[in-house]
């Protein structure tokens, strides 16, 4: 008889272990959903960012310039941070949406904010010249994390 009582607790930590991974993958499509939607954000970003910088950052990069990488890839770090806060703390999608093109706008504004100090931003960054890549950079990051930290609500 103990075996038995063994062989339904087995079986009944099974079938609960089956229930867990299903409960585990009911978030799926919301993971799905909100994943690609970051995506899409991304790549939106990439795209109007390289667009508004006087340098052409993915021409840099291919000619291995290490400068244009260094501001880009901080510079997208500035406004994945917002995005993850806005995908943890959004009502939904659209809401996620809005907070993305927020960190957007942020972003090119510091871009035109950190130009003041360091004349000739672009040109600097496309002739290799590091400080003035860091200074972009790491501008654009602390703002995505001001940014990020604001969007708790």
């Amino acid at each position: 008889m103990h075996r038995l009582t063994d062989c339904a607790n087995l079986s009944g930590r099974t079938s609960w272990g089956a229930f867990m991974i299903l409960q585990s993958l009911a978030g799926l499509p919301a993971f799905l959903v909100y994943f690609c939607t970051a995506i899409v954000a991304v790549v939106a970003y990439l795209f109007v960012y390289t667009r508004v910088t006087a340098h052409n950052e993915f021409d840099l990069i291919r000619a291995n310039e290490p400068a244009a990488a260094i501001a880009l890839g901080l510079s997208l770090l500035g406004f994945v941070l917002p995005l993850v806060s806005a995908i943890a703390h959004s009502a939904n999608v659209w809401d996620c949406l809005i907070w993305a093109a927020i960190a957007l706008i942020v972003q090119i504004i510091v871009y035109y904010l950190v130009r003041v100090p360091v004349p000739k931003l672009s040109e600097r960054i496309a002739s290799g010249e590091l400080a003035a890549a860091i200074w972009l950079g790491l501008s654009s990051l602390a703002a995505g994390a001001l940014n990020a930290a604001c969007m708790i609500y």
